[in-house]
C-alpha cells in the first residue's frame, strides 16, 4: 500500500482497469504501481508507418522521462510498452486490436488515425477511455475521450488557405484529399476559406498509394490551379508534386503536416517539393528551440529527426496533465480520469505548443485551439523542413464558428 493512501483506495486502484498497485514491468521505483496504456498504431505496412513507428518511440521515451522524474504523484510510474498493437491503418485492424487489450489498461496513450480511431469511438465512450489521438480531424473537438493536441485538419487548411491568398493571391484552389475525416476534414476547411476569399475552389478525392494518383495528376495538369491544397500519405504527396512538375505544372502546393516525410529530400520528386510544395503544420519541428524539444532531443539522442517524435512527444503532455490531476484528486479510475480531463483548462507543453492547446474544458467552438504554421522544405534542417509561418490564425479560422465536424460540410 502507498504511503497516505488508505486500504480502500489502494484496493479500488488496483482493481481499475490498467493500475496495478504491483510495479511496471520496467519501474524505475519497485514501490509505485503501475497505469497501463495502450498504443495502437501504424507500425508495418500502411501509409505512415514512417512517421509512427518514431511518433511510438518517441512516447516511449517521454513516459520514461516521466518516471524517472518520480512518475505519477509520487504513487504510479505509466507503462506504455506492455501493450502495443499495429492497426496497418485499417479500421477492421484496429477495432481487433484494440479490443484485445482495452480490458488491460487505463487508456491509450495512442490511437493512430481519424478513420481507425472512428472504429473505435463508441466504445472507446461507453467505456470512458480517455486517448490521445495521433490524428487532428475536427471530430474530436466533440469527443471528452478523445484527448487531441494543436489545430485540427480544418483549421489548418483554412490557415493554408489564408497564408496562400496572401502571399501568392490565386484565382484558383484545388483541394486533392483522401476520403473519410482526414483528408475530407483538410478539403472542407480549405473550402470555407477559399469562398470567404471569393478563390474559386474545386475538390478532388484521390485513393491511397502512389501508384494510384494518376487521375489527381491529370486534373492538376488539366485544371492548373493556382494552389492546391494536398492531404495525402507522404509517398502519394511526392509522386503527385513530382509528376505534375515533370508535367510543367507551376503552382503552388501547401500539404498537412502528415504529407512530409524527410526521406522524400532523396526520392526523384525531391527537385519539385524545394520549387513547390510547402507544409502546413499544427506544431514546431524537431530542432525548434523550446524545453519541450531539447528534452525530446535530450530523451532520443541516437534517432535521425523525424517529426513523427516530435508529435508523438507533444501528444503526450495532455495524458500527463490529466493523470496527475486524476491521482491528485483520489479517484484513481477511468471515470477519474475522464473527470480530469474535462476539468483542464492549458496544459504545460513545456514551450511545444501554447498551454491553451489544451484546452479540454470549455465547448468545441470556444475549445478549439486555431494556431498553426507554415514550412518549406529546406535541406539544411533537421526534418528537412524550416519555419516560414510561426504559429498564426487567419481570418477564417479566427471567425469560424466550429459546431459539427468540418468534413461534414464538404
Amino acid at each position: 500500500m502507498f504511503r497516505g493512501e488508505s486500504s480502500t483506495e489502494s484496493t479500488a486502484a488496483a482493481n481499475a482497469p490498467g493500475i496495478t498497485s504491483e510495479p511496471c514491468p520496467i519501474a524505475v521505483d519497485k514501490n509505485k504501481g503501475c497505469i497501463y496504456l495502450g498504443t495502437i498504431s501504424d507500425l508495418t505496412a500502411g501509409p505512415f508507418a514512417a512517421l509512427a513507428v518514431p511518433i511510438t518511440d518517441a512516447q516511449k521515451a517521454f513516459w520514461k522521462r516521466v518516471n524517472e522524474a518520480g512518475g505519477i504523484g509520487g504513487k504510479y510510474e505509466v507503462d506504455v510498452q506492455a501493450y502495443v498493437r499495429d492497426n496497418k491503418y485499417n479500421p477492421e485492424t484496429h477495432r481487433q486490436v484494440y479490443n484485445e487489450i482495452k480490458d488491460k489498461v487505463l487508456g491509450l496513450a495512442q490511437t493512430l488515425g481519424s478513420p481507425t480511431t472512428a472504429a473505435i469511438i463508441d466504445d472507446l465512450k461507453a467505456n470512458s477511455i480517455v486517448s490521445a489521438p495521433a490524428s487532428w480531424t475536427s471530430a474530436w473537438e466533440f469527443e471528452d475521450v478523445i484527448i487531441e493536441t494543436g489545430s485540427n485538419y480544418c483549421i489548418e487548411s483554412m490557415n493554408a488557405v489564408d497564408y496562400a491568398v496572401e502571399t501568392y493571391k490565386p484565382k484558383s484552389i484545388m483541394a486533392v484529399h483522401l476520403a473519410g475525416d482526414y483528408g475530407a476534414d483538410a478539403a472542407a476547411g480549405a473550402k470555407i476559406a477559399a469562398e470567404k476569399a471569393g478563390v474559386t475552389f474545386t475538390a478532388l478525392e484521390t485513393p491511397p498509394g502512389a501508384t494510384e494518383q494518376g487521375r489527381a495528376i491529370t486534373e492538376i495538369t488539366k485544371n492548373k490551379p493556382d494552389v492546391v491544397i494536398i492531404t495525402t500519405g507522404p509517398a502519394d504527396m511526392a509522386t503527385i508534386v513530382g509528376q505534375t512538375a515533370a508535367a510543367g505544372y507551376k503552382g503552388r502546393f501547401i500539404g498537412t503536416g502528415p504529407t512530409w516525410n524527410p526521406a522524400l529530400l532523396k526520392s526523384p520528386a525531391a527537385p519539385a517539393l524545394k520549387a513547390l510544395y510547402e507544409q502546413s503544420s499544427p506544431g514546431k519541428s524537431w530542432g525548434s528551440d523550446t524545453p519541450g524539444h531539447k528534452a525530446m532531443r535530450d530523451a532520443l539522442p541516437n534517432v535521425t529527426p523525424n517529426d513523427g517524435y516530435t508529435s508523438g512527444w507533444a501528444w503526450s503532455y495532455p495524458m500527463k496533465a490529466a493523470l496527475d490531476k486524476m491521482v491528485a484528486g483520489g479517484d484513481v479510475s477511468r471515470k477519474g480520469l475522464l473527470a480530469a480531463v474535462k476539468s483542464l483548462a492549458t496544459v504545460d507543453y513545456e514551450g511545444m505548443l501554447p498551454a491553451d492547446a489544451g484546452n479540454f474544458a470549455g465547448d468545441a467552438n470556444a475549445a478549439t485551439f486555431r494556431q498553426t504554421l507554415i514550412n518549406k522544405v529546406d535541406e539544411a534542417a533537421p526534418t528537412g523542413v524550416s519555419m516560414v509561418k510561426d504559429f498564426y490564425t487567419g481570418s477564417t479560422a479566427q471567425g469560424y464558428t466550429m459546431d459539427g465536424p468540418c468534413f461534414q460540410k464538404l
